[in-house]
């Protein structure tokens, strides 16, 4: 196995990415982005499992682009909407063009450490809210990776057919803890259990016949 770049939010799905690329040799680079996200204790998250994974991992802080990234409910002070993904106004949880700058910076970081590829963790259940988890835009930007440097880099998302509950049970399968991930998109100290994010993650765990071992908010 070579060398991949994993952008690693510190969220589940991710956090399963990053066990998968070592669970299957590869050696890993992680690579986090602040954002301006409210709910940065998801890199907080990151530091941690890295660091006791002893993963090299980098915090990239793009802040300065938020003026230029409105509009999301992730990033302004825009109450973030509840209910489940396929609902209409979940689309207020979209920052525009996320991934693909996200992408162009771990593709130049790919380039950098003569990285194979970059991995990152889009999956099924985002393909009706966030285009650029969408498989189209999944091959067009491998195919712009691939051309843009004199070093072809591949861009891989291995969970895009998958939704999340067979991702956690995938993770579970490496025996994965998950009370190291965070995923609401509300910074508080407690999960808030009732956003888009919460609700999906919950069901995951359902799905999988077990409780989700983090503390909710709303359920007490």
């Amino acid at each position: 196995m070579g060398t991949v770049v994993v952008i690693y939010s510190g969220g589940m799905d991710s956090y399963t990415l990053l066990h998968k690329a070592l669970h299957e040799g590869w050696e890993v680079h992680a690579l986090s982005f602040d954002y301006g996200q409210r709910h940065s204790r998801e890199l907080d998250c990151a530091r941690e499992v890295c660091r006791k994974l002893a993963v090299p991992h980098q915090v990239v802080d793009i802040g300065s682009i938020q003026s230029l990234l409105g509009g999301s409910a992730l990033t302004d002070e825009v109450d973030v909407p509840e209910g489940h993904y396929e609902e209409s106004n979940m689309k207020a949880t979209v920052v525009p063009n996320r991934n693909m700058i996200l992408l162009s910076l771990a593709i130049g970081q790919a380039v950098s450490l003569e990285a194979e590829a970059v991995w990152y963790g889009a999956h099924g259940g985002d393909h009706a809210i966030y285009p650029d988890c969408r498989p189209a835009f999944i091959e067009r930007m491998d195919q712009l990776a691939r051309v843009a440097n004199y070093q072809p880099v591949r861009v891989e998302a291995p969970f895009m057919q998958m939704s999340k509950g067979e991702i956690l049970a995938e993770g579970l399968s490496m025996g994965l803890d998950y009370r190291a991930t965070w995923t609401c998109y509300n910074g508080r100290e407690q999960a808030c259990g009732r956003c888009g994010a919460c609700v999906e993650r919950l069901e995951a765990f359902s799905l999988n016949g077990l409780s989700d071992p983090l503390s909710y908010k709303e359920l007490g």
